[in-house]
């Protein structure tokens, strides 16, 4: 199958935000006294903020809480979340992610991001690939997050292509959801490598190169 343009999740396939994630929500939610793990922490993989927020609440059993006051709780957690990205430098990229993404570019592939967080281009830019990609699909043009395909169809959009056209990779089960459901093909890695819905399944980010 040969491909006009790859679209990428960014935290846990560019790069990895996975700690930073759950230090703050951990922050979040021992302050409001509510039950928080890395199981539970699993599952927001590939879920926006605030439905990530939405599932953390289904271990909260006092007061109901507002819309206001779950959006001021999401805020804070990205405020913590946003000090922390201060952090990231180009450290950050791994040499086979900025490897593989020359050799992609070199063999004329359209990239783009397609991602919930509405932190994408800050973390872009920490790591060194501000201006990089082609396109960014991310938490700030979107109204639905994955398992909903809206993030990868802009990004197509975006890319002037085709989903059928584009190869999406993922490391969330609801980001290969999410491109099934949009008509792309798909490769998951990490947690999503043997997802059965995925098209591809990668032991490593160079092996994207296998099938472009």
């Amino acid at each position: 199958m040969k491909y006009k343009a790859i679209i990428f999740d960014l935290d846990g396939v560019i790069c990895f935000t996975d700690e930073y994630h759950y230090l703050a929500w951990k922050e979040l939610t021992d302050e409001l006294n509510i039950p928080f793990d890395r199981t539970i922490n699993e599952r927001l993989r590939g879920v926006s903020r605030m439905d990530s927020l939405e599932i953390i609440l289904e271990k909260y059993s006092g007061p109901e809480f507002s819309k206001d006051e779950k959006e001021k709780f999401a805020g804070k957690k990205n405020d913590i979340y946003r000090k922390s990205l201060e952090n990231m430098s180009e450290k950050d990229l791994s040499e086979e992610v900025r490897e593989t993404l020359k050799e992609l570019r070199n063999r004329g592939l359209k990239l783009a991001i397609g991602s919930s967080s509405k932190n994408t281009k800050f973390i872009l830019k920490q790591i060194g690939l501000e201006g990089f990609f082609d396109a960014i699909s991310d938490g700030t043009n979107i109204t639905r997050s994955k398992p909903n395909p809206e993030v990868f169809l802009k990004a197509a959009q975006f890319l002037a292509e085709e989903p059928k056209d584009c190869l999406v990779i993922e490391d969330a089960e609801a980001g290969i959801d999410a491109a099934v459901s949009g008509g792309f093909y798909s490769a998951g890695i990490g947690s999503a490598e043997s997802y059965g819905k995925a098209t591809y399944h990668l032991e490593s980010f160079k092996d994207i190169l296998k099938y472009v």
